[in-house]
């Protein structure tokens, strides 16, 4: 077996990258914008013939040139990032990869854990991970009639507050998840704790972390799919694939939604939602968004808020819970990141 140099690529090599980007392009992939890792293989010559990338705990965007398939060179790729992931401390890695190449992830010991037919298959290098996780919540399941909400709360506004109590009202119990990926200007510890302290009135609300399963925009690897609408529908799909098998885990026949009067992003997602829940035998329910002087409450609005310093337009934007933690010492890191960021409203 030959034997080739593997590196990083640097961000500021723009030749070795548009070598990359045209390997990846001869594979039909475009190269994704979330990647914290790009590793090259190169030849004697200098060229480019495999690429692999990380982001997070995933690895993506593989390829290897036609001249030099069936050298394992895939296999020395994958072994390759899978260093670089041990070095980070991740040894729970997860994967993407199209269809046609699934069988030969298995056999580099990764499972599927879902996978949106003829597009793409979501895998993870444990055994028993994703069967371990759907073990636990099993344990979470109660009589009677079960729904879930999944949000991302940031942070948890009036309007989340709403829903929750909306769809609490209309079950016995409420599974309530919350995406733990920290990719949002307010971290998932935070997130977490302002939904337990504005819910924990609502005494049929199970609260859960969503783990590394439920899948959020910035791990979705959009480099299978040319245009952006289609990226969001196969990010539905995908992620609809994964939920069906947590409901059936916990008995959920009803996931409840907030209507979505702005964000495009959302707004597609939801109507997937509505075309394929029941394929899944859960019914999607639309509520009506709470508003605030004839606006619906929206984070995007909140964080707009919060950047703005307009703490009396907060009051009617969120519940005292989240108020107070803003307005406190602990908040003043995140404040300021929300501060400096360009752009805080969600497409």
């Amino acid at each position: 077996m030959n034997e080739y140099e593997i590196f990083q690529v640097p961000a500021w090599d723009q030749s070795t990258l548009s070598q990359v980007d045209r390997l990846l392009l001869r594979e039909g992939i475009i190269r994704d914008a979330n990647l914290d890792y790009i590793a090259a293989m190169t030849d004697e010559n200098g060229e480019v013939i495999a690429t692999g990338s990380c982001f997070g705990q995933t690895l993506r965007c593989f390829a290897v040139s036609s001249e030099h398939q069936g050298e394992g060179l895939l296999n020395q790729m994958v072994s390759h990032l899978m260093e670089v992931q041990l070095s980070r401390g991740n040894s729970h890695l997860f994967l993407y990869t199209k269809v046609k190449a699934a069988r030969f992830f298995e056999s580099l010991g990764f499972y599927e854990i879902a996978r949106v037919d003829g597009t793409l298959v979501f895998m993870e290098n444990r055994r028993n991970g994703f069967p371990g996780y759907l073990k636990a919540l099993e344990k979470t399941a109660r009589p009677g009639r079960s729904a879930a909400i999944v949000m991302n709360a940031n942070p948890f506004t009036l309007g989340h507050q709403y829903l929750v109590e909306t769809a609490a009202s209309r079950c016995d119990t409420l599974h309530l998840f919350v995406l733990s990926e920290d990719a949002s200007l307010v971290p998932f510890a935070v997130r977490k704790e302002l939904v337990r302290l504005g819910t924990r009135h609502i005494p049929n609300v199970v609260l859960h972390d969503s783990g590394p399963y439920m899948i959020s925009n910035a791990t979705f690897p959009s480099y299978f799919l040319k245009e952006e609408a289609e990226v969001i529908r196969g990010h539905a799909k995908l992620d609809l694939a994964v939920f069906g098998r947590i409901a059936q885990a916990i008995g959920v026949s009803v996931r409840y939604v907030g209507e979505e009067p702005v964000s495009q992003v959302t707004g597609i997602y939801n109507s997937i939602m509505a075309q394929s829940l029941p394929d899944y035998g859960i019914a999607c329910q639309v509520i009506p968004r709470k508003e605030s002087k004839g606006k619906a409450i929206s984070a995007s609005t909140v964080r707009s808020a919060l950047k703005a310093g307009d703490w009396e337009g907060l009051k009617d934007l969120v519940p005292q819970t989240t108020l107070d933690y803003f307005r406190s010492v602990e908040a003043e890191p995140i404040l300021q990141a929300i501060r400096s960021a360009d752009n805080v409203v969600h497409y």
